[in-house]
């Protein structure tokens, strides 16, 4: 279904600082259901089935039972036990799974084969780009997307500590963050009082979950970011800047 340009243009007429206001102190699943409500079509989530990521398809789908589709950026470059999770998840809640990637090529090797060994060391915001901008960046026009869903919380980076819970993106698309004023605290709460499931990697020194080559375990009183492109001046792969 193609998205109307009422539809959108009534994303971009949304009030920000009027609705930041009013959902400050508002739980995920109202935020949500404001979304729902409000964007009838052209609503996604974006998930890199991170455990904050699996707690807003957990709501959607089995507390709201309002499945919206679901887009996953296969950068071929997943630890195992992320992609298992991805299976896992689309079978337990059946998922309207989307799964982008960089085009014409399969796997690991044959994206080495064609960008070079270990693009993220010479050249991170090319492998960024082609791994997960552009992909992001076409699979929401694909899907016609008004408004998408993402995982963030203000507390997981200093970066992200002003964040609010409703912005638009450079395209006017309304980008919903619905946990940005949860602690890491109330996210596990969440999770062992649901049984939601989560990447085992979490319990294994890694609270935040990217490309496999790029992600290291974290220390005690570091960010929970900390561990994403150490070494580096990066806080973000350009997806949410």
């Amino acid at each position: 279904m193609t998205v109307s340009t009422a539809s959108r243009n009534q994303a971009i007429a949304f009030d920000l600082e009027k609705l930041n206001e009013q959902f400050e102190t508002a739980t995920p699943k109202e935020i949500l259901a404001w979304s729902i409500e409000n964007i009838p079509t052209g609503l996604v989530q974006t998930s890199a089935f991170n455990v904050d990521d699996m707690i807003i398809t957990h709501i959607l789908y089995s507390e709201l039972k309002h499945p919206v589709p679901v887009i996953f950026l296969d950068t071929l470059h997943h630890f195992p036990e992320s992609l298992e999770l991805v299976a896992k998840a689309k079978e337990i809640y059946n998922l309207d799974l989307q799964t982008f990637k960089t085009p014409d090529v399969e796997t690991r090797e044959a994206f080495e084969a064609k960008y070079g060994d270990k693009l993220w060391d010479t050249d991170i915001a090319k492998f960024h780009h082609i791994t997960k901008i552009e992909p992001l960046l076409r699979g929401l026009d694909e899907l016609n997307s008004v408004a998408w869903i993402t995982g963030r919380r203000r507390d997981q980076a200093v970066t992200r500590a002003n964040m609010p819970i409703f912005e638009f993106d450079g395209k006017g698309r309304l980008k919903v963050n619905p946990i940005a004023t949860w602690t890491r605290q109330d996210t596990w709460v969440y999770v062992a009082e649901h049984g939601v499931i989560y990447n085992p990697l979490h319990d294994k020194g890694y609270p935040s979950i990217g490309d496999q080559p790029i992600t290291t375990k974290v220390g005690e009183g570091e960010d929970e970011r900390a561990g994403r492109w150490r070494g580096s001046d990066k806080t973000e792969c350009g997806i949410h800047i």
